[in-house]
């Protein structure tokens, strides 16, 4: 039997779903199309892939070993449509970007609107999601890029260092507490009423981990899942909070708060699979981003 793409991919949907009729529903066909196909691939490789005996179908021994290659060779199949598709000129072309939530406040307009100028015919995907969920959507090729933060990677994700970013309390800026433009000792932050991103955001497990380095409980008022709504709260309410110092710097109602200590710097980095092809439209964003970041004067990493 001459194999054939459609058997990779129903197969790895009954893998998926553990089932035949789910798996059939999803690629449209019916179920008995979808298990002849199943029986044509066994009999091609000459080894049962799936079990059948069960409530629900599992992959064999052998099919979990089928299966890891057959990803792989759809992966790369999908790589090498892409690179076929990849115009040099950028008259067109695609690129799937994701960046950490705190990015889309200040970093991903001012990126997007220069690769649209310079190339307005390549089509962004952008996407929103933590760094976990980054890293391993590049290593299963969802992605072409992401923005994040530099540090311990899964294994297979390379990352450029694109700019340090530092952090601030911030209070709104018809405030007067702020010690006249003095830094705030860390131990006065027991006295604040604070309003911080939620445990979803990276910056949150940062700034918690400054509050316990300097032993300081902050009275936490209000947690909130959105940028935009915590800057909000801030500039209407007597709460303060901590973001980065490029979102306070776009915002005029906001004011920083040095602290002393300072909350530690982070490194942000551009991240992509190791062994990625790098398309065209790739390569484009990657010299945008190091353009945009001299322009506003951001510090190199």
């Amino acid at each position: 039997m001459a194999l054939e793409l459609r058997h990779l991919r129903y197969l790895l949907a009954v893998a998926e779903h553990g089932s035949f009729t789910r798996a059939a529903e999803d690629l449209r066909i019916s179920q008995p199309t979808l298990s002849q196909q199943i029986k044509q691939l066994e009999r091609g490789v000459g080894v049962q892939l799936l079990d059948r005996t069960g409530r629900a179908v599992r992959l064999t021994d052998a099919g979990e070993a089928y299966v890891h290659y057959a990803r792989r060779a759809l992966r790369d199949l999908a790589a090498a449509e892409r690179a076929v598709a990849d115009v040099q000129d950028l008259s067109r072309g695609s690129l799937r970007l994701a960046v950490t939530p705190t990015f889309t406040a200040y970093l991903i307009g001012p990126l997007i609107a220069e690769l649209h100028t310079r190339h307005p015919g390549i089509a962004l995907d952008v996407r929103e999601m933590t760094q976990d969920h980054i890293e391993s959507a590049l290593l299963a090729d969802g992605l072409d890029l992401g923005i994040a933060f530099d540090g311990p990677h899964l294994p297979g994700i390379a990352a450029t260092a694109l700019f340090t970013e530092t952090l601030s309390l911030v209070i709104g800026a018809g405030r007067s507490d702020a010690d006249g433009g003095q830094p705030l000792p860390a131990r006065a932050l027991a006295e604040r009423h604070l309003a911080l991103l939620s445990g979803d955001f990276a910056t949150r497990g940062h700034i918690d981990a400054y509050f316990a380095q300097e032993r300081v409980s902050p009275r936490i008022m209000v947690e909130a899942n959105s940028i935009q709504a915590l800057t909000e709260i801030v500039r209407r309410t007597g709460l303060a909070t901590v973001l980065p110092d490029a979102i306070t710097h776009d915002h005029p109602h906001l004011r920083p708060v040095p602290l002393e200590p300072p909350l530690p710097q982070r490194t942000v980095a551009l991240l992509r699979r190791e062994s990625a092809y790098r398309s065209a439209a790739s390569r484009a964003f990657t010299d945008v981003v190091q353009q945009v970041l001299r322009t506003r004067g951001y510090t190199p990493a």
